[in-house]
């Protein structure tokens, strides 16, 4: 089978031939349909100091499981986060990370939804939203968080900002329901939000803070880093919450499954659209990536074996 891989920091990705694995306990094999390309994955390329393993979101069948597998056979379509090597024709996905794709999807819908929408709702599960209150969503075009513009409103926010890094992207978020769009360069962002959810980190954390109204929320589920004020902080009584999906994963299965069904249910009622910026072969790895690493995607961006 082909697997993409690197062999240094920052290197070149490369097609290899490589066996196929065979499913070890509690683990399907998945014939790769669909890959989703994440920014952390696109990092950890550009920044770790050994080679890793190209994982994350994959979508497609099932066609064989090792033992112990209890609820998917030979010929179920599922997705779920793969944690080896995910950029293949074939990965291996364990079965507690896996999840059915309904036939009236695609694999590309399945990725583009799944992973990125669970984020996305349990970083505003986070905010703990209240009917009528504003909202804010930074990295609002990635294919994370045009999926949060879009469950803000869902769950009853009155006003969604959407702060892009560049101001081309505002028809897309716009056509997403965001009332207002953002650039992160200027010098306002508007009125005061009830509270943010922010996917950037690093020097966006200070504007974040500082477009929240007294009491406001900022949700921090960034990769990116960043230092936060204490003194900010105090000014408005305003607070700061981590959120991180593994720990939901782990810990709280059941709240997980809810929340898979929940995205699988606005799907199918037309109310939650994925949009997917663009599909690469598995031989165009990098030129997905670099779409990434520039910022311009609009939505998510998947590979196709």
């Amino acid at each position: 089978m082909r697997r993409v891989r690197y062999e240094s920091t920052g290197g070149p990705l490369f097609l290899e031939d490589t066996p196929v694995p065979e499913p070890g306990p509690g683990e399907l094999l998945v014939r790769c349909e669909a890959i989703g390309v994440t920014l952390p994955v696109v990092r950890k390329v550009t920044e770790t100091a050994e080679p890793i393993p190209l994982g994350g979101e994959i979508a497609g069948e099932v066609v064989a499981v090792g033992a112990a597998v209890t609820r998917f056979g030979a010929g179920d379509r599922v997705t779920g986060l793969c944690f080896g090597h995910g950029y293949a024709d074939f990965a291996l996905l364990h079965e507690a990370m896996a999840s059915p794709v309904p036939e009236t999807a695609s694999a590309v819908d399945a990725v583009a939804l799944v992973r990125s929408g669970l984020v996305a709702l349990g970083a505003l599960a986070a905010a703990h939203p209240e009917p009528g209150e504003s909202a804010l969503v930074t990295a609002a075009a990635s294919g994370v968080d045009h999926l949060a513009v879009q469950l803000a409103r869902i769950r009853g926010a009155s006003r969604v900002v959407a702060a892009v890094s560049d101001p081309g992207k505002a028809p897309f978020v716009r056509s997403l329901g965001a009332d207002e769009v953002i650039a992160y360069a200027d010098e306002s962002w508007g009125e005061p939000v009830d509270y943010a959810l922010d996917a950037v980190g690093g020097d966006l954390l200070t504007p974040a803070i500082g477009a929240l109204a007294p009491g406001g929320r900022l949700v921090a589920y960034s990769s990116g880093g960043g230092t936060i004020q204490a003194y900010d902080l105090l000014v408005g009584a305003k607070s700061v919450i981590g959120f991180q999906m593994a720990r939901i994963a782990r810990g709280r299965p059941e709240l997980y499954e809810r929340w898979r069904q929940e995205l699988w249910a606005l799907f199918a009622e037309g109310a939650l659209r994925p949009a997917v910026h663009g599909e690469f072969a598995l031989e165009d790895a990098a030129k997905a990536h670099a779409v990434i690493e520039s910022r311009g995607n609009l939505g998510k961006v998947v590979l196709r074996t």
